[in-house]
């Protein structure tokens, strides 16, 4: 560009073309502009006006190899992931990587920007940032040849860690009692739960406030009095919008896609173990995006460091061990 010049520049495009102009010795040149020979005779020399590019020649990586850009370059365009997945998933075949050399990689072939696809665009907004003890329940049904049962989950919004259980049914007396097992097994209180509004968790919309001398007495429904014994707020999705409650509905989906949908399995007890190893594997071992790359369980320590108080235990007692 011919407008912008070096930080160190002692000519100006309009000097740089008298010297190239001029018939005059390159010392009486110096001497009027108060430049070196050095100078003049390069400018001389020079055809154009314009500052030369800096840098190497050809740029290059001083992190990383040929092999390792030609690698991170063909992952992009075969999985046409962001950045920061692109981070996640080669990151421990190239350990050195880290996020700026990716980027610098991806700028220097061409392909920083991916294509932009309107289709893909989700139209819904993300959740509201809240605290840690944010809890999303519900409900899935897993079906073999042998036979069926259903699958509690219950995620914490912050930091993704995950706990299920399994029942027979979907009543109302296993949702109380899968929440009291919620209570239970996560270290810090919960201060939130919602809920899509299934017979487990509340009444039917038709049904409620029908009683009001009723619900005075024995509270409402058992999840509700539940909540309340432990001072847990409770909400309800807007029917017919599984999405309000995506974090749950997004694990259940990722848990059958992961053990159901792609393993055959002789019976239901062994399903069941395969999907609480699963469960187990995210708590610990699964690096999320959602949570800069950290593991649900290194979420929980990391909040534990910053608001001990609402913890009932300290987390790292919950790392598995060798007797489970």
């Amino acid at each position: 560009m011919a407008g912008v010049l070096h930080g160190s520049a002692r000519t100006t495009p309009r000097v740089r073309a008298e010297l190239q102009a001029s018939k005059e010795t390159s010392s009486a040149l110096a001497k009027r502009y108060g430049l070196s020979r050095s100078t003049v005779t390069k400018w001389r020399a020079r055809t154009t006006t314009n500052d030369a590019p800096m840098g190497p020649t050809t740029p290059r990586s001083t992190v990383l190899s040929a092999v390792e850009e030609a690698m991170i370059v063909e992952f992009r365009r075969q999985t046409l992931l962001p950045l920061d997945d692109v981070l996640g998933c080669l990151r421990d075949t190239i350990p050195k990587l880290t996020r700026s050399s990716l980027h610098r990689c991806l700028e220097r072939h061409g392909i920083s920007r991916l294509p932009e696809n309107p289709d893909q665009a989700s139209k819904r907004g993300k959740f509201a940032d809240t605290t840690i003890g944010y809890v999303h329940i519900d409900i899935r049904e897993l079906r073999l040849a042998q036979g069926r049962f259903t699958m509690f989950l219950a995620i914490d919004r912050v930091s993704k860690f995950t706990y299920v259980e399994f029942r027979d049914d979907a009543g109302k007396m296993n949702g109380a009692d899968f929440l009291r097992s919620v209570i239970k097994v996560f270290p810090y209180a919960i201060h939130t739960v919602l809920t899509d509004n299934g017979m487990a968790f509340a009444d039917l919309p038709k049904n409620r406030g029908r009683s009001p001398e009723m619900e005075a007495i024995f509270g409402g429904h058992i999840f509700d009095r539940v909540c309340k014994q432990h001072g847990i707020q409770h909400k309800l999705t807007k029917p017919y919008h599984p999405w309000t409650n995506g974090q749950a509905e997004r694990m259940n989906r990722t848990i059958k896609e992961a053990t159901i949908k792609v393993f055959h399995y002789p019976d239901l007890e062994s399903l069941k173990a395969h999907v609480l190893a699963f469960v187990s594997a995210h708590n610990f071992a699964k690096h999320l995006k959602a949570i800069r790359w950290q593991t649900p369980f290194e979420a929980i320590c990391d909040a534990w460091t910053k608001t001990p108080d609402i913890f009932k235990l300290d987390p790292r007692h919950l790392i598995p061990g060798p007797n489970n």
